[in-house]
């Protein structure tokens, strides 16, 4: 017996329906990026691996999926080599190009490779799907798509102002409550540096990023682990665990970073993207969400410097659905320095499952085909096939079944797809000029003109 065929571990197949939602998903999202004049590119899905190593942390390089090279990738070695090798130097001669991990380093690569073709500052948008080697569980895929949006070639704090609009503009129009967070890495810096650990700020920031996931104090072990003194650690509790508005938070660790220039700077920036949107005194301003200063935040990426961002969705329990931040010397390892760049990624995967927990999906948006005539024979075919045709010219998405078999089966076949409305022509409505209308919701039946039948299912 053949073996059943099956797809890897943390991938899906999506199916007419589940495509449908993800389109909705995609078309809303591409929408409001739109709206504020960011316009789309591709990158390809492999990239060499020179261009994604180093730019996710040591924890990130792992995760990137390599492509073994094509042909004998073993020429050249013997097999005591190939024995007595490490698995990671194997894989860096074997392999020369990866999966993308995400869409920003992408970017980042193509900015700096088309750079005489673009006009800064640079408003993008892509849309593409991105793999991860991580452990699959509910909400984490291998692969998936992002959304992302970005602007490279302005250092102006109103792009992350804008940022957090859009983030809020598209959580509103899909109907989910969320909680916008927000940090900056200058603050985290600052930090690290008055409490005497300057130098160990990306493990300081690794291991406090995960605080929602392992709880306080397997936060203060992994920090002991990274070499982090006790004294440090002690510092770091009430910072961690600070409350309160968001003013009242600035101000507290305004007090707290009285000493260093960098964490002040961190500051401003922060008092100057809520104070715009109104969300320094009142926690959601202008924005319908609330938007929260959260100094756990700090994402465990390299690239970013300035401001980072973090949503989670209020009423599912799942992981970030959007993250990004200000990235300001990612394109400088690809040989453009001083390029200033800021970005945000919507998980459409992580979005889907929480749309689809929510049932927030538009009726309009998930259903198939409008108008299907009922197939009776050759003659009665010939009569619907141009009025079918003047439906989808009206916009109506319309099916004629292509076999003539028992009405039963054609309608049962209208019911499976969750059609709207199916035309039914016999010999009477052909002598009128005519079409009877059933509404599969109601099971009301219409002997309507085609022109009137068109106008009704337009107007339902």
């Amino acid at each position: 017996m053949a073996q059943k065929p099956s797809i890897p571990k943390g991938t899906r197949d999506f199916g007419t329906m589940e495509m449908a939602k993800r389109n909705y998903i995609f078309n809303t999202v591409r929408r409001v990026f739109e709206l504020y004049g960011f316009r789309q590119i591709e990158t390809p899905a492999m990239e060499n691996l020179s261009t994604l190593m180093g730019k996710y942390g040591e924890e990130g390089d792992k995760l990137l999926f390599k492509i073994l090279n094509s042909g004998d990738f073993l020429h050249g070695m013997t097999a005591d080599e190939v024995a007595n090798t490490s698995t990671l130097k194997l894989a860096a001669k074997f392999c020369e190009k990866g999966l993308r991990y995400d869409l920003t380093v992408p970017f980042a690569r193509y900015v700096v490779q088309h750079r005489e073709e673009l006009s800064l500052p640079f408003k993008r948008y892509q849309i593409q799907p991105v793999w991860r080697a991580d452990r699959p569980q509910k909400g984490r895929y291998r692969e998936f798509y992002q959304c992302d949006v970005d602007v490279v070639g302005s250092n102006s704090l109103l792009n992350e102002v804008e940022l957090m609009q859009i983030t809020d503009r598209i959580f509103t129009d899909f109907g989910v409550r969320v909680q916008i967070k927000i940090n900056n890495r200058k603050i985290l810096t600052g930090i690290a540096e008055v409490i005497g650990e300057a130098d160990k700020i990306v493990d300081i920031t690794v291991a406090i990023d995960k605080l929602d996931k392992i709880g306080l104090e397997a936060v203060n072990e992994e920090l002991r682990q990274d070499g982090i003194s006790e004294a440090a650690i002690e510092k770091l509790q009430p910072i961690i665990k600070l409350e309160g508005t968001n003013a009242e938070k600035l101000k507290t660790i305004s007090r707290v970073l009285e000493g260093s220039e960098i964490g002040q700077k961190g500051i401003e920036e922060m008092q100057f993207v809520l104070q715009t949107l109104g969300a320094y005194e009142d926690n959601n301003g202008s924005l319908n969400n609330e938007l929260q200063l959260d100094l756990t935040l700090a994402r465990g990426l390299n690239y970013y410097t300035g401001a980072i961002f973090e949503v989670k969705a209020l009423d599912v329990q799942i992981g970030s659905i959007t993250g990004g931040g200000r990235y300001d010397n990612l394109t400088g390892i690809f040989g453009m320095p001083g390029l200033s760049g800021v970005g945000i990624s919507f998980g459409a995967d992580r979005i889907y499952d929480v749309l689809n927990q929510l049932d927030l999906y538009p009726k309009e948006a998930v259903n198939g085909t409008q108008l299907l005539f009922i197939n009776f024979g050759e003659k009665e075919i010939a009569y619907c096939m141009p009025i079918a045709q003047k439906a989808r010219e009206a916009g109506i998405r319309t099916e004629v079944y292509a076999d003539s078999v028992k009405m039963k089966k054609q309608m049962s076949y209208a019911n499976s797809l969750g059609v709207s409305f199916v035309a039914l022509v016999g010999e009477n409505e052909m002598s009128e000029g005519k079409v009877t209308l059933k509404n599969m919701t109601t099971g009301e039946q219409q002997f309507l003109t085609p022109e009137d039948m068109i106008q009704f299912i337009i107007k339902s």
